[in-house]
């Protein structure tokens, strides 16, 4: 189920998980959920603009904790737990492309 505004003329505005002020119910198959969801993926260039800036707000994040500018428990919880949960994907995708990782160097 998904919780959506719409705008002046009709159209969906928004689309939320969690109730919103002055929202519908939607049922995830309908098909003006399906085309507002897709009209949003429409530019593939900026889907990918937006996955290197995450990425870029990653680092970002990474170097105020390594200087002391901020500490990982300084962020929301739900925050430390997407930044974890990304960190431990990258670092299994960067294991797992590492061939050579038990090589003894015998042949």
């Amino acid at each position: 189920m998904f919780h959506a505004t719409r705008n002046a003329d009709g159209s969906i505005q928004a689309l939320s998980r969690q109730p919103l002020p002055n929202s519908e119910f939607l049922d995830e198959q309908d098909p003006e959920v399906h085309l507002f969801l897709h009209a949003r993926s429409a530019e593939p260039a900026l889907d990918a603009s937006d996955a290197e800036f995450v990425r870029v707000i990653e680092d970002l994040i990474d170097t105020l904790i390594q200087k002391n500018v901020i500490r990982h428990t300084d962020l929301p919880a739900a925050v430390q737990k997407k930044l974890m949960l990304r960190k431990g994907l990258r670092n299994r995708m960067q294991g797992s492309l590492d061939l050579l990782e038990n090589d003894q160097g015998v042949l």
